[in-house]
């Protein structure tokens, strides 16, 4: 560690120039926060921190010659350790890093935050959420214990990456030719992360290299190939097969996984554990309309976007008003001859002025080169993506504004959206009224503005909100009768996420299946990842822990998988057949769910959304901060199973 540090610092200081120029580009917060981190000397700390007023970069308005300060201080404090051959420093104390985190977002961060924080951030680079033996096994114990996972996205890599550390034998099944899930299968014109990138990768693997704050789909798919890479993972996963159904044996507790490869041929796999890692939006929803089969032309859903058809001089309908479709509309919209976008319900979007902004070079320096600087940034982008707003997500029974918001601080949110998009629109009313939803902000999912709002007031954009009635060969006709010619339709209509790892059938114990269990859109799980009747099966991404107030879903992976690797350890340690969650475990769980969703946003009576079904129960989002589920997650407690 001490080597690491000290050649870390040393080649930081080789040349003073690249220092300074690197250190022109970076964010203020996280410099300050190394500074302190190596010196120990609070009082800077307090002169600058009046002037951090959030933990975006964009709210750090310190002044420059205060900047300068740090920047100076900074240098020094680097050359200093690396004259003098210096261990690095000790971690401060929790009191003094509640102090710190405080400073470095411009609010009180509680106590309470401050263990999953030190996770988070990874300082030393160590893997925090890694499980170990509580006790040696013999390569035997091990050996004879099989996991088969299905689905190579970021779930099922992390789920591989931890089996492999523990030496447990596994089997990835992947569906497509390689890795990557959502982001290999999304090709969409603009399509992104909106999730800060620092944030939105593994912490065990943290990439320093983004070109962009808010990062396109090939170079997240290329940082998780490098993942791939990395762990070594490739060689356990069978590519090209799509698992069709998985039964348990219900005496041995263990599993047989059937599936399809693409040449009509088929297979099984046996295991004693099965983790599912499929995901919520892998299953395009595409609405029935009647006369679609005669448009005749190009029709295809963003999520499977046919790159041989040119848009160029092209009459474009786009069905959707989503993210999809608000990160391929004002990608397109400049190339096609007219692009009109046919709108159900419209969104909230807010403004994030780093959506757009490439990594300055001295910012990715840093990153590499700073000691803790990587580690500061991670804190800020997850206090600026989690947690903050979630008390505002919840209904105030006083509110006499019941209809448009759920309280002051939703209300205040909306009239800034509102303004915001006024502004983008140019003041034209007229327009602004199709935009805003009736519904309070976050009903939704909150989307990014990707020039949006700026792309519906081009002369070759329509926005319409009547309903459409059919389509006819070479058109789209409303319900009044209007036609609306086109020669390509796209539809950014979303995914089935409610049909919880549809098609596949899931049969369990009692011969049930999960799907006659749960119909098509009302999945139940403990902490999302166990059903009673289903002994050693897991899911990933499972009901009710899709993240809809913020947060990246890498970290809600990273709780489940640790959760899993501890139940699989408690298996072959205790030498247990099979592990099955408790029904009144199970039942007490989702009550308490229910009970907290329906103080919330999602709940709310004029919001219809995938995250919830036809009676208004949420199933697919999770109604608890990150810092509840987290420590939900954190130690597999055995009582809780047969």
């Amino acid at each position: 560690m001490t080597t690491d540090f000290l050649a870390t610092v040393r080649e930081a200081v080789r040349d003073e120039t690249t220092l300074r120029t690197a250190l022109a580009d970076a964010e203020i917060a996280p410099l300050l926060m190394s500074l302190v981190q190596l010196t120990g000397d609070l009082d800077l700390m307090a002169e600058v921190a009046p002037h951090i007023q959030g933990p975006w970069s964009f709210l750090q308005n310190v002044p420059a010659d205060l900047r300068q300060t740090v920047i100076d201080r900074l240098v020094a404090a680097l050359q200093d350790y690396a004259s003098a051959g210096r261990a690095a420093p000790p971690r401060p104390a929790p009191e003094v890093l509640q102090t710190m985190m405080s400073a470095g977002v411009g609010q009180p961060v509680p106590a309470d935050y401050i263990a999953l924080l030190l996770e988070e951030m990874s300082f030393g680079g160590e893997d925090t959420r890694s499980v170990r033996w509580r006790q040696p096994q013999p390569p035997a114990a091990r050996a004879g214990f099989r996991v088969v996972v299905i689905g190579s996205g970021f779930g099922g890599l992390c789920a591989a990456i931890r089996l492999k550390q523990l030496g447990i034998p596994f089997e990835l099944l992947e569906k497509n030719a390689d890795v990557g899930g959502t982001w290999l299968e999304n090709t969409y014109p603009g399509c992104a992360v909106d999730t800060p990138n620092h944030f939105y990768s593994y912490s065990f693997q943290v990439n320093n290299d983004w070109s962009r704050h808010f990062s396109r789909r090939d170079e997240i798919l290329a940082y998780i190939r490098e993942v791939v890479r990395v762990h070594g993972l490739r060689e356990h996963i069978r590519f090209g097969v799509e698992v069709t159904e998985a039964a348990v044996d219900p005496a041995t507790g263990h599993w047989t996984v059937h599936w399809k490869d693409g040449q009509g041929g088929s297979g099984r796999s046996q295991c004693n554990a099965l983790i599912t890692a499929v995901g919520q939006l892998n299953r395009p929803s595409i609405p029935h309309i009647e006369g679609i089969e005669t448009f005749g032309g190009p029709a295809f859903h963003t999520a499977q976007w046919d790159s041989s058809v040119q848009l160029a001089g092209k009459r474009v309908a786009m069905i959707g008003t989503g993210a999809s479709a608000m990160q391929t509309g004002p990608s397109i919209a400049p190339e096609v001859a007219h692009l009109r976008v046919f709108q159900r319900t419209p969104h909230w979007a807010m403004n994030n002025p780093n959506y757009h902004l490439p990594v300055k070079p001295g910012h990715n320096w840093a990153l590499r080169h700073i000691p803790y600087y990587s580690n500061w940034l991670r804190f800020q982008q997850f206090w600026a993506s989690s947690d903050g707003f979630h008390a505002s997500l919840h209904k105030d029974p006083a509110w006499t504004q019941p209809a448009v918001s759920l309280n002051a601080t939703n209300h205040r949110m909306r009239e800034m959206i509102v303004d915001y998009v006024r502004g983008e629109l140019g003041g034209d009313e007229a327009l602004l009224a199709k935009c805003i939803p009736s519904y309070p902000p976050y009903g939704k999912r909150m989307l990014r503005d990707n020039h949006w709002y700026r792309m519906l007031r081009r002369d070759n954009v329509s926005l319409e909100t009547d309903p459409i009635a059919r389509v006819e060969p070479g058109a789209i006709v409303m319900r009044d009768g209007t036609r609306h010619e086109a020669d390509v339709i796209l539809f950014a209509t979303g995914f089935q996420a409610s049909k919880m790892l549809w098609p596949m059938t899931i049969r369990g114990r009692d011969g049930l299946t999960l799907r006659e269990q749960w119909g098509d859109d009302d999945p139940r799980a403990y902490l999302g990842m166990t059903a009673p009747g289903y002994p050693n099966l897991f899911m990933l991404y499972g009901p009710n822990t899709n993240l809809a107030h913020g947060g990246s879903i890498i970290f809600h992976t990273e709780c489940q998988v640790r959760y899993i690797m501890q139940a699989l350890r408690a298996l072959i340690e205790d030498g247990l057949g099979s592990l099955e969650v408790r029904p009144e475990v199970c039942e007490r769980y989702n009550q308490r769910l229910d009970e907290k969703a329906a103080d919330m946003v999602w709940t709310h009576p004029g919001v219809t959304s995938w995250y919830k079904n036809a009676r208004n129960r949420l199933t697919v989002t999770s109604p608890w901060r990150l810092l509840d589920y987290w420590a939900m997650t954190r130690e597999f407690d055995p009582a809780e199973f047969v």
